[in-house]
C-alpha cells in the first residue's frame, strides 16, 4: 500500500510539473481592425466599401464590451499559453519571464522546491523497491523502512512549501504582471489539482510507512517479552 501510494504521488507531480494548466482563465483582448475577407465578431470592420484604402474614414460602431474579446489562457510553473483571435492554435511564453523581478526568487525557489520534491519521491520509491524484492534479514528490512519514511515525509514537506510558493507568485503576477497578460478571470486548472492530490498520497504513503515500522518494532519488542518470561520460568523450575 504505501509503494503504491508513493508511485502514484510519483506519476501525479511529474505530470503536474511539467504541465502548463495549474491556472486557467480569461483574458480581455481589444478586437483587431478586419483585414482581407476576415469577417465575424472578432475583428472590428470598416464602414467603407474600399476597406483597403488607407484615406477612408474608420467608423467604429462597437462600444463597451463590444471592442472586446475574451481569450482562454492556461499557465503552468514554466510557460503560459493563450489562443490567437483569428488563427488556430496558441501562443506561448515563459512565465518566469511574466513574473514580477520581485518576486522570480520567489518562483526559483519554488521550482527548485518542486524538483527536490520528485526527487526524494523517486528515492523513497526506490527504497521501498528495495525493501519489498530484496533484503539479508529483517533488522536490515527495518532500517530502510526507516530510511524510506523519513525521505517520504521529507518529500512531502517539499511538496506542500513547492505548491503554496507558485500560488503567492502566480496570484502577484495577476496583480503586478505585464498588461498584456493579466487576466479577466481566473481560477486553478486540473495540474494544480493534481499536484495537491500528489501530496496527498505522498503523506499517506509516509503515514503508512511509519506504521508499518512501528507495528513491527512493537512486535518485536512483545515477542522478547514473552520469549524473557518463558526463560525465566524454565530457570526457575528446571526440568528434573
Amino acid at each position: 500500500a504505501a509503494f503504491s501510494l508513493s508511485f502514484l504521488s510519483l506519476i501525479f507531480s511529474i505530470t503536474a510539473f511539467s504541465s502548463s494548466y495549474w491556472c486557467e482563465g480569461t483574458r480581455k483582448v481589444a478586437k483587431p481592425f478586419c483585414t482581407g475577407e476576415s469577417k465575424g465578431d472578432l475583428c472590428i470592420r470598416f464602414n467603407s466599401p474600399d476597406a483597403n484604402n488607407s484615406q477612408a474614414v474608420q467608423y467604429i460602431w462597437e462600444t463597451g464590451d463590444d471592442k472586446f474579446v475574451e481569450r482562454k489562457f492556461h499557465a503552468g510553473i514554466w510557460y503560459s499559453c493563450e489562443e490567437m483571435i483569428n488563427e488556430e492554435g496558441e501562443k506561448c511564453r515563459s512565465f518566469i519571464s511574466l513574473t514580477p523581478a520581485s518576486d522570480r526568487g520567489v518562483l526559483w525557489l519554488s521550482i527548485v522546491a518542486e524538483l527536490l520534491y520528485v526527487i526524494l519521491l523517486l528515492m523513497g520509491n526506490i527504497l521501498m523497491s528495495v525493501e519489498m524484492c530484496y533484503y539479508s534479514s529483517v533488522i536490515d528490512g527495518l532500517k530502510i523502512n526507516a530510511f524510506s519514511a523519513v525521505v517520504t515525509v521529507l518529500a512531502g514537506l517539499l511538496g506542500m512549501v513547492a505548491h503554496m510558493m507558485y500560488t503567492t507568485v502566480f496570484q502577484m503576477t495577476v496583480n503586478l504582471g505585464p498588461e498584456d497578460w493579466r487576466p479577466h478571470t481566473w481560477d486553478y486548472g486540473w495540474s494544480y489539482c493534481l499536484a495537491w492530490a500528489s501530496f496527498a498520497c505522498c503523506m499517506a504513503s509516509a503515514v503508512t510507512t511509519i506504521n508499518k515500522y512501528t507495528k513491527t518494532i512493537l512486535e518485536f519488542k512483545h515477542k522478547r517479552k514473552k520469549l524473557e518470561r518463558s526463560l525465566k520460568i524454565k530457570y526457575k523450575f528446571p526440568d528434573h
